[in-house]
Formats: C-alpha cells, structure tokens, sequence
C-alpha cells in the first residue's frame, strides 16, 4: 500500500492531537448529557468544560469577555450571522480581492435587501492596495469583511492597518480568521477588530462542526439572529434572549466538537503557535527551495502569489497550462499517495484576483506534522508526472 502523504491542511488539519479524539469519545461515553436543560452534577460539569473552552478563545484572540464567544457549526455560519444579522438596506460593505465565498455569496444574498458591496483591489501578489481602500471609503460604508490571509496563495493582509483605519473611520470591521486562527497570533484589541469569526477544525486542530464569533463589547447585541429556538434560559419569553451566548447559541449545540476542540486548545496551549508556525514555514521554503531547484518544475510550474516567506502562511499554488491539474492532482493521488487540493478552492474572486480563474490551481498546504522527505517524495512525483504528461 501506497504511504498516505497529507498536503491538504488548508481544507482540515491532520492528523489531529490524540486528546481531541480521546476527549470526543470520553464525552460520548461517559458524559453525553446536554447543557442548560439539566440541573444535575453531569450537565454541570458539560457547563464548565464549555465555559472554559469560551475562555481559551477569548484569551487566544484577546477578546473583552468569554461570554462573547459564540459557537457555531462553522465559519460560513459565523460569517452569515454577522453579515445577516448586522447589514440592512443602504449599507456598504468593503471586502478584499481574495474573499471566500463564505463572504461572497452572503453579500451576493443581501444585494436583493438593498445592500451594496465593493472589492478592494490586491496585485497578484495578494497585497491589499490600501489606496484603493481608502479610496472606496464612502458615507455609507459601514463594514470592511476581511480574510486575514488567502486560502488560495497564502498571502496574508495586515489586519491592523485596516482595523487601526476602520476605527478612526466609524466603520465596523470583520475578520475571518479561518486560515490564520492557531497559526497567527491575532489580538481583537490591538488590530482593532470588532468582531472575529473563526473555525475549529483547521489551524486550532479541532474537528469539524465547530466554529465560531468572538464579538467586540456590544456588538452582539446590535446583531440580529436569524436562528431561533430553545436556548435553556428565559423560556418564558417568545424572542431570543438579549444575553451572550444565548442569543445567537438556539438548539442543541456540538457538545463533543467542543470537547475535541478544548483539548486541541489545550495542545496549543502547551505547543506554541510560535514554533507551529516556524515549522510550517520552514515547510514552506523548503518547498519552494525545491521547485526552483528543479528544472523540470521551474519550466512548466508557475507559483502564484508571493515568491517568499514574507506575510504568508504554509499555502503555495501552483499553476500550469502544459496539463489539466486535476489530473496532476489525481495521480498525485492514485500514483503516490500525495493528496492535495485543485481548482478554485471556493475562492472564484481570489483566483481573478491572481489570474488563475477560471482555471485555478493545485495546492500544497502543509501542517506541523509534514516532513522534508514528504516533500522531496512530492517533488519526484511532480517532475515524474509532468515530464511524462508533457
């Protein structure tokens, strides 16, 4: 059987931490209640480990308070919470060339209620043109969505020039964190965010099913939900309660998601993103080091985005029109055990943005986990399927 080599970390994170799986199952197997709806010691302690998990991402990211953090299944619901719950006709809304359509296709949705949107422009580098920027700043502008670094190429934004601009502006500012969370160090205060969305199962090595918001102080209450139901606290009354979490948290939530997610905080706590991060990038180099090292690959590979390791994450598109790269990315796969991500990675605007739509392009993204001999296995494999597909 073929090694299993895993380069598709911007989609999920593998292998989790041994403790995410151990505590999901310790939760299945010997907790299994539910929150807020028991008044008996088990669904006292499923509370506490909840309210410790809030307090883990609230210091992470600097937030104002643990009853802030909201948990959702995903990203794309935080994102459609804010985006739906805060924008109404008339608005305007900033968002960067390299948006997910977790971004995208909320704004598109809210066109019809009369909110209006713009892209601020990126080279095909990923950097943000700041004149631009300001240049798109109208009265009505009352929200700059921001990705904090491209799923696609790596590049990442600086957040806190646009908040630290959003903020002497009046202007709400939105952050999605679903690349960088766990592997960059964001600070709400310092970069001047006013509300944080995250995911659990990439960089914070979580399972899927969990993610999140991290509102700034009342910003949750201007937010209207669009989910309603039971949330265990003021049942008596027929809307939503005005108190965080519960006003955004109706139903029953992924209690043993939550569970595997503490423990990955818990393993983040003691493996700082520091050495994450300087072991991915190391990852990275060596990548690239390859490439240009290689004839084959230098001649028939293109890199999208940034050449180096300045402001980018452990994410290198590449991009070729000798062969389809889906089909490099099967063989990869079928051939040598290689996974990796092709096409537009449902960032069709990032991809105009790099001028690779509507093609796309064939990912690496690696993880701690990865090794140098994972890459140089990677390597002979792309110069044996190009010269031969050539």
């Amino acid at each position: 059987m073929k090694e299993r080599i895993y380069f598709d970390h911007s989609a999920t994170s593998f292998p989790k931490p041994k403790a995410v799986a151990d505590e999901m199952y310790r939760y299945l197997t010997e907790v299994g209640v539910n929150v807020n709806r028991g008044g008996y010691g088990s669904a006292y302690g499923a509370e506490e480990v909840l309210f410790d998990t809030r307090e883990q991402i609230r210091n992470l990211f600097h937030g104002s308070n643990g009853r802030n953090v909201v948990f959702t299944p995903n990203i794309t619901t935080s994102l459609n919470i804010v985006l739906k719950g805060l924008l109404k006709s008339g608005d305007h809304v900033l968002i960067s060339g390299l948006e997910h359509n977790a971004v995208l296709r909320p704004l598109h949705q809210l066109e019809k209620a009369g909110v209006k949107w713009e892209v601020i422009e990126c080279d095909p580098q990923g950097n943000l043109n700041q004149e631009d920027f300001l240049n798109k700043i109208r009265k009505e502008t009352r929200m700059v969505v921001c990705t904090h670094a491209s799923n696609v190429c790596g590049t990442l934004i600086s957040i806190g020039e646009i908040g630290e601009i959003c903020r002497k502006k009046g202007i709400l500012f939105v952050v999605d964190s679903a690349a960088t969370a766990g592997i960059i160090p964001i600070d709400m205060e310092r970069d001047k965010i006013d509300i944080l969305t995250f995911t659990g199962h990439k960089g914070l090595l979580g399972p899927q099913g969990t993610g999140g918001i991290l509102f700034g102080e009342d910003m949750g209450q201007k937010t209207e939900p669009f989910i309603s139901g039971g949330t265990g606290s003021m049942s008596d009354r027929e809307d939503m309660p005005a108190l965080l979490p519960d006003r955004f948290e109706a139903g029953t939530m992924n209690l043993p998601g939550i569970y595997g997610l503490h423990a990955a905080l818990d393993y983040l706590e003691k493996n700082t993103i520091t050495e994450i991060r300087e072991r991915e990038l190391g990852l990275t180099g060596y990548f690239l080091q390859k490439i240009e090292e290689s004839r084959i690959l230098r001649e028939n590979l293109e890199i999208i985005g940034r050449k180096d390791l300045k402001q980018r994450i452990a994410v290198v598109s590449l991009y070729t029109e000798k062969m389809d790269m889906a089909r490099i990315a099967y063989e990869l796969d079928d051939k040598y055990g290689i996974e990796v991500r092709s096409g537009l990675h449902c960032a069709p605007l990032a991809h105009r943005t790099l001028h690779t739509y509507p093609y796309g392009t064939l990912r690496f993204s690696f993880g701690y986990k990865n090794t140098e001999k994972e890459i140089d296995i990677a390597v002979e494999a792309l110069e044996e399927i190009l010269e031969h597909g050539i």
